[in-house]
């Protein structure tokens, strides 16, 4: 079957999204809602089929299987309790939700709706990671004791909303960090996170815990069971001397393995195992990425999937961004 989607928020990243499944056929394109007159007009171009109207209530007439949200972060909660409400399953961009209350939510709506949820954790469909992930799993590293994973951006959010506590839950922790925590507990299997440090700074300030002002560089350390320690770093404006510094390194006893990104791009990545001084390449670009997460969800949502326990470690990440916030 192919799942009949609705699509809610159409920005560039909603745009891009909506093109991968096009370009997969891997969707029928139904309903488009965005607020902006402007936004409609080009989604006509992409899809000249699908209705287009202007919000979550008027793309609910139609029959949908799922609905793709891509809308600023403060709206996820409530826009994705009112789909599943309806009984039909949701794709939404990251973080799920602001606060792990409101993810815990989320996810139980889901449950009890036996509806397919998915957000789009992107990184960890780079063939990068996907090596990195199977290289630890099999023992290629021995047990592993530490890890370092930074994402360094030239740039930060253009939108106002995102550098609003209320609005966005937080700053680059939360922005770029969602990545950083979930690739580093996804490879290791999500073990139990023991305690989490945090300093967060803005424009070179360093910030008081709880404090109601979005962070544009962060340092985190989780503690995790087994004596495994995580440093996590990310920053928005950052004076990388490139685009931006994208990099997971995983430490064990018989070697390591790291993916970094080449020439400071946002794509294109390469992963190697390293013993000693040797180095062994894992995957290099190029590698489409983008839009596997949601083409995955799309293609799972066709095959008939329910909900799926699976979804419940963003939840894991969710606390440890509570962590760092001191929520």
């Amino acid at each position: 079957m192919t799942p009949r989607l609705g699509f809610l928020g159409l920005g560039w990243i909603g745009q891009h999204r909506l093109q991968a499944l096009l370009d997969e056929q891997a969707c029928e394109v139904v309903a488009i809602a965005d607020p902006s007159p402007d936004v409609r007009s080009r989604a006509r171009e992409r899809a000249p089929a699908a209705a287009i109207v202007a919000s979550l209530d008027e793309l609910l007439v139609h029959d949908l299987d799922g609905v793709v949200i891509a809308t600023p972060s403060a709206l996820h909660a409530g826009q994705a309790l009112q789909v599943l409400e309806r009984r039909i399953a949701v794709f939404c961009q990251k973080p799920l939700a602001r606060t792990g209350a409101e993810t815990r939510a989320i996810v139980a709506a889901a449950r009890k709706a036996d509806r397919l949820l998915g957000c789009d954790l992107s990184y960890r469909h780079t063939e990068a990671m996907r090596r990195i992930r199977n290289c630890v799993v099999e023992g290629g590293i021995g047990a592993v004791y530490a890890a370092d994973l930074v994402f360094h951006n030239a740039y930060g959010p253009n939108k106002g909303w995102a550098r609003d506590m209320a609005l966005a839950g937080g700053g680059c922790a939360i922005d770029l960090g969602t990545h950083l925590v979930d690739l580093a507990l996804w490879v290791l299997g999500f073990p139990d996170v023991r305690q989490v440090g945090s300093r967060l700074y803005a424009h070179g300030r360093p910030l008081a815990r709880g404090a109601a002002e979005c962070e544009d560089y962060a340092l985190v350390q989780l503690d995790l069971a087994g004596g495994i320690v995580v440093r996590l770093a990310c920053s928005w404006d950052f004076p990388a001397g490139c685009d931006a510094i994208i990099e997971a390194h995983f430490h064990g006893s018989a070697g390591s393995a790291s993916m970094r990104n080449r020439g400071g791009s946002f794509h294109d990545f390469v992963a190697e195992h390293c013993r000693g001084a040797h180095r062994t390449l894992l995957a290099e670009p190029p590698d489409a990425w983008g839009g596997r997460a949601i083409v995955d969800w799309a293609r799972r949502l066709g095959a008939g999937a329910r909900y799926s326990p699976a979804i419940e470690s963003i939840a894991r990440v969710a606390g440890v961004l509570d962590a760092v916030y001191a929520r």
